[in-house]
């Protein structure tokens, strides 16, 4: 069942929107009956995280020893996670509900964020000891404008010359990683 409510949340935040996609709603699409929802799902914030989380394929690009392939192979990774058609109506309701909610932001980061940093600290880690990357580039830094660039893009742009913005946004990313503070 969590499947296909899952899905059939997903299909309705493209259909409808965040707005307007509701537990009632995603019961009827999923052919499910709304209090089987509520028993896993308390409300619609974690029903959508849930759905947008489901699109995570949990591959995370493995160090190749090239710092600006890796660095294209993980812009790549989340750009299309962030351009997918869900995950762009469901991320500016969740951000909206988050406002006051602490805890719901928290679980967020800890979910979203959390596994992604440890996979991209390994790249610039291995970038590091190879001589690739400064000593003292900082991989929070490279995650903080990795995620902010491609996620402001894609939900203002879409997926609109991708390839393109993925290329130059690696780039900037292997800069901030090879060029010490202060130099050009």
């Amino acid at each position: 069942m969590d499947e296909q409510v899952l899905r059939a949340t997903q299909e309705l935040l493209v259909e409808q929107g965040f707005q307007a996609t509701t537990i009632q709603g995603v019961a009827r699409r999923a052919g499910v009956v709304a209090t089987s929802i509520y028993r896993r799902w308390p409300n619609k914030i974690p029903l959508v995280e849930d759905a947008i989380f489901a699109l995570d394929t949990g591959v995370l690009p493995p160090p190749t020893g090239d710092v600006g392939a890796d660095l294209l192979a993980w812009t790549r990774l989340f750009f299309a996670a962030a351009t997918h058609p869900a995950a762009r109506s469901g991320i500016p309701g969740l951000l909206s509900a988050y406002h006051d909610d602490e805890q719901s932001y928290r679980r967020l980061r800890e979910r979203g964020e959390d596994l992604a940093k440890v996979g991209l600290r390994a790249t610039i880690d291995a970038a590091i000891e190879s001589g690739q990357a400064r000593a003292d580039c900082d991989p929070d830094l490279i995650f903080e404008f990795l995620r902010g660039a491609t996620l402001l893009r894609a939900l203002t742009r879409g997926d609109e010359d991708g390839e393109r913005f993925c290329r130059q946004t690696a780039a900037a990313l292997v800069t901030l990683a090879t060029h010490h503070e202060g130099t050009t």
